[in-house]
């Protein structure tokens, strides 16, 4: 699982960094979260290829997070994409993007399928064979969504002497890695424990901005391996904070304790901020294992 920080700031684009966007790369997948503003030129500089973005996840209706989302769509049909793209998102995300492409006469000549979110509570909105992704309704001004990035248990690991062992032919393999025993032709049956190693425990990723400070997340977060939560201010603003139904560095640590999260990432910074070192030594008090987000970042999760 790697994921890569496009843009990590809040509000408005500046010379210190991008609103927010991330690419969460799991299981084959390129799944884009949030498009702010000039998301397509970090991916661009990043070297992201755009085809492989069938999946796009917006949390809100703030400017920040989804301004870029119109001009992403017009590259790919400037790119000659065919390919469906779906998008996730709170209701009122169609109307806004279809306005646009009607406006400025710019129909795709592939298909959008939006998927508009209004429940409450967490809903899972994708699932295949390899991944489960689940809404985490977040406090905000307006309705806004979190999301967890689940992988589902790989197939066993051949052991290869083991198989080699016990003369097994190849045509087996595939089965065995799905985990079913092998009937010889003598008869015998070797079980699939005696042939196979335990897959790796499966990861996940739980992404939150923007919020209030909520404890009530962290039972739907619980466990997660990389936990992002906005981090807006620090302590010297919490009224601020509060005001804007944002999130103190102190704050998402302890909801990151609170979760048993094994790694929190800050982000979402407010510009004022000229240096981030901060952002660390308030959160470290409540939670130890917290990096800071950087645009351009890509972490192995």
């Amino acid at each position: 699982m790697k994921l890569h920080i496009l843009g990590c700031y809040a509000a408005t684009p500046s010379l210190m960094g991008n609103p927010t966007a991330q690419i969460l790369e799991i299981r084959d997948h390129l799944f884009l979260i949030d498009c702010g503003e000039g998301t397509q030129v970090q991916l661009r500089k990043h070297k992201i290829k755009f085809s492989r973005i069938n999946h796009i996840f917006i949390s809100h209706l703030h400017g920040d997070h989804f301004f870029g989302l119109p001009g992403l769509i017009a590259t790919f049909q400037l790119l000659g994409r065919e390919k469906e793209l779906h998008i996730y998102g709170p209701v009122g995300l169609k109307e806004v993007v279809l306005m646009l492409l009607r406006v400025g006469n710019s129909w795709t000549s592939f298909t959008l399928v939006f998927h508009e979110l209004a429940e409450k509570v967490p809903v899972q909105i994708y699932e295949d064979d390899k991944v489960m992704i689940s809404t985490i309704p977040l406090s905000h001004r307006i309705y806004t969504n979190g999301f967890l990035f689940r992988e589902k248990v790989k197939e066993r690991i051949l052991d290869i002497e083991a198989v080699t062992t016990y003369k097994i032919d190849k045509a087996y393999f595939k089965n065995i890695k799905k985990g079913k025993d092998v009937l010889l032709d003598n008869g015998k049956k070797i079980l699939n424990k005696r042939l196979t190693l335990d897959p790796p425990k499966p990861k996940s990723y739980a992404y939150c901005s923007d919020t209030a400070y909520d404890p009530q997340i962290t039972e739907w977060i619980k466990g997660a391996d990389v936990l992002y939560h906005e981090a807006t201010f620090l302590n010297s603003e919490a009224e601020m904070a509060t005001k804007t139904k944002h999130s103190t560095a102190a704050e998402a640590a302890k909801i990151a304790k609170a979760a048993g999260v094994k790694l929190l990432i800050l982000g979402h910074f407010s510009v004022r901020y000229k240096k981030k070192e901060a952002f660390i030594e308030e959160a470290i008090p409540y939670f130890s294992n917290v990096q800071l987000a950087e645009d351009g970042r890509l972490l192995l999760i």
